[in-house]
């Protein structure tokens, strides 16, 4: 059961990340199709289970079925690699028909697991009242095993191996497991008291001797509330995890390593609770007091643990991780301590007590009866994970985008006292304790609810990120947040995307992202007419293409109509998101390529950080190639190089991305820890003529103006190389693909690697191909570059904590170009020639600092 636990995590994570890939990252696409894995194993549980009760050798039926699931894995694996065109041409043609296949693939399999844990507990064929130790010491391995297939995809499989090679190691396990029964011992004739009571070996001579076990048995009244109640529980289950994935994000990160440890956290917990109370449940005198009192309290934990959250579990986070780096120097083992604290605070003591109501609810429907043990334990599974797909489908999809994420916690806290008084009433005789208990645990459910207020976690953002709160909007898919903050004497506002800062619009945001949509838009070598921007963010990139005349079509793909909302709160996008010339589609990138036949002059990425938990999507070569198809004759991909949030290794992976699907690429420095890759299937030809002309139209420059790119040169000084430099650059590293997302798994961020990675890139300057620059044309762009060079000097001498040489190059560069806009701003404000830079408030920070 362990080594099948942690086969089906496994497969459950890569599914689901080949699924992102298929139907989209909108929560309504991934939850409809992440519910045909559950609704597999639901069904699974109970038809299996009554099959396990009739077989004459239930550990052979138990080989089968691992067997099967090894053979029926792997190929769902591979097919939903490859299914993601085959998925978009089916939805043009008849909708239903994609997502069928999408059910059959994940459900089949999951089908079958589903089975594993009724048939084992049939094979080890407990007695009469034993059935609630059995079923809970296998549920207990079992999810002690998904603990581990939690984390083994992120920190092992996926990036040693690749999606693919991951899923062969994992249907390794399944075969391993369906081997493992047929070394199950012949059975004791009278079990010692807490251990398992196993079958024979399935041999011809074990066969014979053991009739089919009984399956006709009607389910008594007990029996049916027990399912019933623990069905709801699952939904309250799902519920609960609903809310805390967006609740927990504020406390750790949006890396895939954050999220495994939490997913194992959760499964950690229902794995001891169930162990603990498997021990000796089957001699609990009042079960469905203690059934009852389990369900009630978990619900008004996960209600006390958020109303108490505050500055204190951020520093026993900071003391985690400091104590972890001292004793493995180790900067992800430190991370995954400040995640490990997150999660044990807000998710670990809920999920004790709801792994202890397994074996509990396990031992009120079998009530005794020996011989349907596959059945029941088919039964107890499949409700309660068919309860929990309802529940997650509903509070995702409803209850959230309704009340926000407190007031769901508290509504769910409040079902479960009532749930948990049912149970307790139905204790014959009455006991007056256990009433008092369930009772005293709905009145502190309501107490809760009614004096935790709806904008706690606003308030925890706010204090959090120390900023003015502008905006807040907790939605089905995330929590969308604008703060206003301050460097120095510069104010600005920031977007929060789970209280993960995601851009805004200080000075260095408003240069590098309108460069992202401006700059190629000036060097296209034909007449650009189409631009579509993948990700509206603050709406800046997307912005800055209502500036350009030429445009007749401007496209912006979002995910989240939160962010879409947002986007009035932030200056300088010239009101983007009311534009009607901008048709904003409300879907993720990749889907928008897909599902699309439209063609593009431009199509420009402002994704988050590449290393976010599923955002490589973005940043593949097989997304390059996908964008490619979408290019008119010449067109154009321009996707943001973010340096300063990995490591170099992950750089140069992502470049080596880029270039293996474009021939002709280029490489452009956009802000201080910015750059831009711009590639097209076609020469890129920089014409001084034809750049002067496109400059000189009066809102293209007042835009670039506002951000210190005031004349062509300027703008040519931002060059880096071409595709030849970047190929020198990146050596023999291996790209970036879907199977192996090596970016979205990358080392933590080690100290420094920004201070080697910016140098090593302007080490490849080399002056720009223009064509027909003349002699004044060429001595300007030397000029320009002389600035910017002095001013990245600067900022990595503030990085390195070297104020006099920060004073030093900064003072130089305003009696250089003290009125432009962006050099000034880390100074807090313009300077006349020849004085001197406030020293330092913002600039000694560093450019984009802010």
């Amino acid at each position: 059961m362990f080594l099948s636990g942690v086969a089906a995590l496994v497969f459950q994570i890569i599914w689901i990340k080949q699924l992102s890939l298929v139907v989209g990252v909108d929560v309504y696409a991934v939850t409809t199709a992440v519910s045909a894995f559950f609704a597999g194993l639901g069904l699974g549980g109970f038809v299996l289970g009554r099959l396990a009760d009739r077989a004459t050798r239930p550990a052979a039926f138990y080989l089968a079925l691992e067997l099967a699931i090894a053979a029926c894995a792997v190929i769902t694996t591979l097919v939903l690699a490859r299914f993601a065109p085959a998925f978009a041409a089916m939805e043009q043609w008849f909708a239903p028909l994609p997502w069928a296949c999408v059910f059959v693939l994940v459900g089949a399999p999951a089908f079958l697991m589903g089975g594993t844990l009724p048939a084992l507990a049939r094979a080890l064929a407990p007695a009469a009242g034993r059935a609630g130790f059995v079923g809970g010491a296998l549920y207990a391995a079992n999810t002690a095993g998904a603990v581990v297939g939690a984390l083994a995809p992120v920190f092992i499989l996926i990036p040693v191996f690749g999606v693919q090679g991951a899923a062969l190691a994992a249907a390794g396990l399944n075969v391993a497991a369906g081997l493992g029964a047929l070394l199950l011992p012949a059975p004791s004739p009278t079990p010692a008291k807490g251990t398992l009571a196993v079958t024979d070996r399935p041999t011809a001579r074990s066969t014979a001797r053991r009739a089919p076990a009984p399956t006709g048995a009607v389910m008594s009244a007990d029996a049916r509330l027990a399912l019933g109640l623990y069905a709801i529980a699952g939904g309250l289950a799902l519920g609960y995890e609903v809310v805390w994935s967006q609740v927990i994000v504020q406390f750790i990160s949006t890396r895939a390593f954050a999220f495994s440890v939490v997913l194992a956290t959760y499964l950690a917990g229902l794995a001891v609770g169930a162990a603990i109370l498997a021990r000796f449940v089957d001699r609990i005198r009042r079960p469905w007091a203690v059934f009852g009192l389990l369900l009630a309290g978990a619900g008004v934990i996960a209600l006390a643990e958020v109303a108490l959250l505050g500055r204190w579990l951020a520093g026993t986070q900071t003391a985690a991780e400091a104590m972890m780096l001292t004793w493995t120097g180790n900067a992800l083992a430190g991370a995954s301590a400040r995640f490990l604290v997150a999660a044990s605070c807000i998710v670990l003591a809920p999920t004790l007590l709801l792994g202890a109501a397994f074996p509990l609810a396990l031992r009120l429907v079998a009530g005794g009866q020996a011989g349907r043990t596959g059945g029941h334990v088919g039964a107890v599974v499949s409700v309660n994970t068919l309860g929990g797909v309802l529940g997650a489908l509903v509070t995702g999809l409803v209850l959230v985008p309704a009340f926000g994420l407190v007031r769901t916690l508290a509504l769910l806290a409040l079902a479960a006292a009532v749930l948990g008084l049912l149970a307790v009433w139905r204790e014959k005789p009455a006991l007056r304790r256990a009433r008092a208990g369930g009772w005293g645990a709905l009145a502190v459910a309501v107490l809760l609810a009614t004096t935790t207020p709806a904008g706690r976690l606003a308030e925890l953002l706010t204090e959090s990120r120390r900023g003015a709160l502008v905006a807040y909007e907790e939605t089905r898919g995330a929590t969308v947040a604008v703060l206003e903050q301050s460097m120095g004497r510069n104010r600005f506002r920031r977007l929060y995307i789970q209280g993960v800062s995601n851009s805004g619009d200080a000075m260095p945001s408003l240069r590098y992202m309108r460069l992202q949509a401006l700059l190629p838009l000036v060097i296209h070598s034909g007449e650009p007419r189409s631009a579509l921007v993948i990700g509206m963010g603050t709406g800046i990139t997307a912005g800055a293409l209502l500036r350009y005349p030429g445009l007749e079509k401007r496209v912006v793909a979002e995910l989240l109509p939160a962010v879409v909302r947002a986007a009035s709160q932030f200056s300088g996008n010239y009101g983007v998101a009311a534009d009607p010339r901008v048709d904003i589609r409300m879907r993720d990138g990749r889907r928008e390529l897909l599902r699309s036949n439209d063609r593009y002059d431009l199509i420009t990425l402002e994704p988050p950080p590449p290393a976010a938990a599923g955002v490589v999507n973005l940043y593949s070569r097989d997304f390059y190639a996908l964008a490619r198809d979408r290019l008119n004759a010449g067109g154009m991909v321009a996707q943001w190089l973010p340096l300063a949030t990995q490591n170099g290794e992950d750089t140069r992976s992502l470049v080596r991305a880029f270039i293996d699907v474009f021939p002709h690429a280029s490489l452009w420095t956009t802000d201080f820890h910015e750059m831009l890759l711009v590639g097209s299937m076609t020469p890129m030809e920089l014409d001084a003529g034809r750049i002067a002309s496109r400059m000189a139209e009066p809102q293209v420059a007042a835009t670039l103006a506002e951000v210190g790119v005031a004349s062509p040169a300027a703008l040519l000084a931002t060059w880096v190389t071409d595709r030849k430099g970047l190929a020198a650059w990146v050596g023999d590293v291996p790209a970036v693909t879907d199977d192996h997302p090596r970016i979205e798994y990358g080392a933590w961020l080690r100290p420094g690697v920004f201070q080697q990675t910016l140098p090593s890139l302007l080490a490849l300057r080399t002056p720009p191909p223009v064509v027909n620059p003349g002699d004044e044309l060429t001595a300007a762009i030397a000029a320009e570059g002389e600035r910017l060079d002095l001013f990245y000097a600067a900022g990595l001498h503030a990085q390195a904590g070297e104020r006099e040489a920060w004073r030093r190059d900064i003072v130089r560069l305003m009696r250089l170009d003290g009125d432009n806009p962006y050099y000034s701003w880390f100074t807090g404000g313009p300077r006349r020639p020849g004085g001197s830079a406030a020293p330092g408030g913002a600039g000694v920070r560093g450019p984009g600092a802010g």
